[in-house]
């Protein structure tokens, strides 16, 4: 949003070091994020109001961190960018999921149909009726998956997608502590 203050995360450490996964031997800007520095960074980011974008503040303790501002905006860009592209394929195959569910779901509730209707012409009294409303039922529950994808499951995704692509684009300052 134009003329709204970045959002504000902070991080204090005492090297440069511990932010990024030790076990990763890529070049600096292209390394994983320590698991604990992003489950911070993710979860204050979640704190935030959804608008607006963010600006991430690391204050280093050790000496070393000056003149690194850049190398370490790359490698915050390139992770959070990886992540982002990551929670876009997630999306992807959920939906992919949903359509395949939603086929399989009407194929099923249709032939539930068909079944019920032959139940229904064949069976009278209690038992044909109660037979009649439990293929029915059936086949309703067998939407369920489908309804819950397309309704409930695709939202955080696509939240926590947007997420990480505004954490890609935040601004890293590095300040000694």
């Amino acid at each position: 949003m134009a003329g709204s203050a970045a959002q504000r995360i902070e991080i204090r450490i005492q090297e440069l070091s511990q932010l990024f996964n030790s076990m990763d031997p890529t070049p600096f800007h292209h390394q994983d994020l320590d698991p604990d520095a992003e489950e911070f960074i993710v979860s204050w980011a979640q704190e935030h109001p959804r608008e607006g974008e963010f600006e991430i503040l690391i204050h280093v303790a050790a000496g070393g961190a000056s003149g690194r501002e850049g190398e370490v905006g790359e490698a915050f860009a390139n992770y959070f960018s990886y992540r982002a592209d990551h929670t876009r394929r997630e999306f992807r195959q959920l939906m992919q999921r949903g359509r395949d569910s939603l086929f399989i779901g009407l194929a099923f509730l249709t032939a539930c149909l068909l079944a019920a209707e032959q139940v229904g012409r064949i069976s009278e009294g209690s038992f044909g009726s109660i037979l009649r409303e439990s293929v029915i039922i059936g086949g309703w529950v067998a939407m369920w998956r489908p309804l819950e994808i397309f309704l409930y499951d695709w939202w955080p995704l696509a939240r926590r997608q947007r997420m990480f692509d505004k954490l890609a684009r935040a601004r890293v300052s590095l300040a000694t502590a």
